[in-house]
């Protein structure tokens, strides 16, 4: 994990996802890239329009000072740090440098107030999960000590899921987690536990897994079991596979009772099946 890309828009939320990304950085030697998606309007993004050019660098200087006060941070001392300023959409701007500084992880703030659903679906968060390649680790809240003991990832053990979840457990591995893998047997997905388990047992062989346990979860909904089990594990994160925006609307068909949206609060990682 060399690379680790943090969109900004200057807000407690993603300064929340700064702090995580430092702390990460400074346990695995990391640099950090900090950037700020512009999104003008289009006639601004047009500097060769007349008149246009003044407006758009006005904007350019109000980023770059709101810069200056986060690379003073006292978090971020002896970190190699890097930003730049996008002008389109945040998830055009975060491939382009994904793509580009050849990005391994991005961690990004949410400004969901409440529950898993709120964390993702309409959200700029949602549209950075949905369309990137790399791993997206979503953070809600403030993260003094980013400490990853018990790290639960959800899976329906598919083989299109074995690659997903090889770099859920490179991940565990360099947070020093130990990694739960999750099935959630629900009515309409039934399987015995003869039958869940051989599955399970099927999909890590030859992973190189180290550092694992193998759980099935009984609930109504996939996303109910996901929060249950992890709550029960006092897990501090959650990871999944997802398709895109096919994968994300699996896991939010339903509602989620109140005690399990709570719980919703911590860090969810998503890895691109």
């Amino acid at each position: 994990m060399k690379r680790i890309l943090v969109p900004t828009d200057f807000s407690i939320q993603a300064e929340n996802a700064l702090k995580v990304a430092a702390q990460i950085a400074q346990k695995n030697g990391s640099e950090i890239y900090l950037e700020h998606s512009l999104n003008l309007p289009s006639h601004l993004n047009d500097v060769g329009q007349t008149g246009t050019l003044p407006e758009s660098l006005y904007f350019i200087r109000l980023a770059e000072k709101e810069f200056e006060k986060i690379m003073d941070r006292p978090y971020l001392e002896d970190l190699d740090i890097y930003n730049a300023i996008g002008h389109g959409e945040i998830y055009e701007d975060v491939q382009q440098t994904v793509a580009e500084k050849n990005i391994d992880l991005i961690v990004m703030g949410s400004h969901g107030s409440s529950g898993f659903k709120e964390m993702f679906i309409g959200s700029n968060a949602e549209k950075v999960v949905r369309t990137s390649k790399i791993p997206v680790l979503v953070i809600k809240n403030e993260h003094p000590d980013f400490k990853i003991n018990d790290f639960v990832f959800a899976t329906d053990f598919s083989e299109e899921c074995r690659r997903p979840f090889d770099h859920a457990q490179k991940f565990a591995k360099d947070v020093g987690a130990k990694i739960h893998l999750l099935y959630v047997n629900t009515p309409s997905g039934f399987k015995t536990s003869s039958e869940a388990n051989a599955m399970m047992e099927q999909f890590v062989k030859g992973m190189g897994t180290e550092n694992y346990t193998l759980n099935i979860y009984n609930d109504t909904s996939v996303e109910k079991g996901i929060l249950g089990f992890a709550k029960e594990k006092n897990a501090q994160l959650v990871g999944m596979s997802t398709h895109g925006r096919k994968g994300i609307s699996h896991f939010f068909n339903g509602s989620i009772s109140e005690d399990l949206v709570n719980h919703a609060n911590m860090p969810v990682i998503t890895f691109k099946i």
